[in-house]
């Protein structure tokens, strides 16, 4: 009779098989049988183990939140108080965490979202309990800092350890650590401004209110936010078309198929992309007040905008071109600013000017549309504060 251990460890086993063709494939792309050829066994063997493949996601997302905060714990054991050595030794775990397990990080992104309410709910109960953990070292270390300041600067943090599942440029751990690590302390130590000024959502709003669209942006618009919230398997032309008041049969005489939408959408992203980019371009006067405008347009295109670009590796139902160009345009995006930020920084190399790209354009994906941060009155111009610390421009 297998002892409780080895019940356990064929369960993790099994748990890592999944995660790992979750990620190649997408999960709505894996079925049980996959997953149980993948690991030698059968079906029904499978399932004494698990109910099915959403307690299969479950498992490895909660586990990796768990890793988190023990992580956390045992790195602030020593001593009442938080010191910042072991901040630094804290963050130390957490960033050769993210870079081991890459793929944990990858489906807590874009794959929780399928996991059922009782189980997202837990989700964003043991974030809740990290995130908090996090403010109260960090306000121990500089308690000058609000607790919603804190927690704004700890979840931008989070991104930052986030921010290698986003991406597959591949960059030697010995230095792709140390430059988590400094980004992550970086943005710990950022000085937030006190500038208050309108959101672009609250300017897009007042503009809204007076400019009129067509059926086909109104679609566009209401696919990209459904899209963001509920992923793209889980969105029907039903549910755009009455998100845009119309009804789903009337969808198809604008697009002939959800993937279309999906495309439509991200084009238009990528379009506000570079009209941002040519507005920098015309007005610029170094590399480094580029990149701030970069960061200011990105955050304006964003704050009105799911983040497609990057998920649409995702959406199996695109066509292997589709996908393609959307990575292209992705690739020279992100090519823009690493030229810039290496020949500020020119200590950086190809491959580490893009993971440090990718991590100021997370902490933006991110906080943008976290809940409980979007309602900060003066999120955008933090953000900009947060992004160009992360990218370790001068002051």
């Amino acid at each position: 009779m297998p002892t409780v251990n080895t019940v356990q460890s064929r369960k993790e086993q099994l748990a890592a098989v999944a995660a790992e063709l979750f990620c190649a494939r997408g999960y709505h792309e894996v079925g049980i049988t996959d997953i149980a050829s993948a690991a030698g066994i059968t079906g029904p063997a499978l399932y004494r183990h698990f109910s099915d493949k959403q307690a299969i996601l479950a498992h490895v997302v909660l586990g990796g939140i768990d890793e988190l905060i023990a992580t956390t714990q045992r790195a602030l054991a020593d001593g009442d108080k938080p010191v910042p050595n072991q901040v630094d030794a804290l963050l130390r775990r957490l960033a050769t965490m993210s870079v081991d397990h890459r793929d944990v990080a990858s489906l807590w992104r874009w794959e929780r979202r399928n996991l059922s309410p009782e189980h997202q709910r837990e989700v964003r109960r043991r974030s809740g309990t990290l995130i908090g953990k996090w403010s109260t070292t960090l306000r121990a270390v500089r308690p000058e800092l609000a607790e919603r300041d804190a927690d704004l600067l700890c979840f931008a943090a989070l991104s930052v350890f986030g921010s290698t599942a986003v991406h597959s440029t591949r960059v030697a751990k010995r230095r792709y650590t140390p430059l988590l690590i400094e980004c992550a302390r970086a943005v710990l130590h950022t000085t937030l401004p006190v500038e208050q000024r309108l959101t672009a959502t609250q300017e897009t709003a007042k503009e809204s209110a007076v400019l009129r669209t067509s059926r086909k942006d109104e679609l566009i618009t209401a696919a990209s936010t459904l899209f963001q919230d509920r992923g793209f398997h889980d969105v029907s032309m039903e549910d755009i078309g009455a998100a845009a008041g119309i009804s789903g049969p009337s969808v198809y005489r604008h697009f002939p198929s959800k993937a279309a939408l999906f495309m439509a959408a991200a084009n238009r992203i990528a379009q506000q992309l570079e009209f941002g980019r040519l507005a920098v371009a015309r007005t610029a006067t170094c590399e480094a007040d580029a990149l701030r405008g970069l960061v200011a347009s990105y955050i304006e295109t964003m704050v009105r905008s799911a983040d497609l670009m990057t998920a649409s590796s995702q959406v199996s139902a695109l066509s292997e071109a589709d996908r393609a160009e959307l990575k292209r345009v992705q690739r020279d995006y992100v090519a823009e600013w690493t030229h810039l930020l290496r020949t500020v920084r020119p200590e950086l190399g190809a491959g580490e000017g893009r993971v440090v790209v990718h991590m100021a354009l997370t902490i933006a994906n991110d906080l943008i549309h976290t809940g409980r941060l979007a309602a900060r009155p003066n999120l955008h111009t933090e953000l900009a504060t947060i992004m160009a610390v992360a990218l370790g421009l001068p002051h």
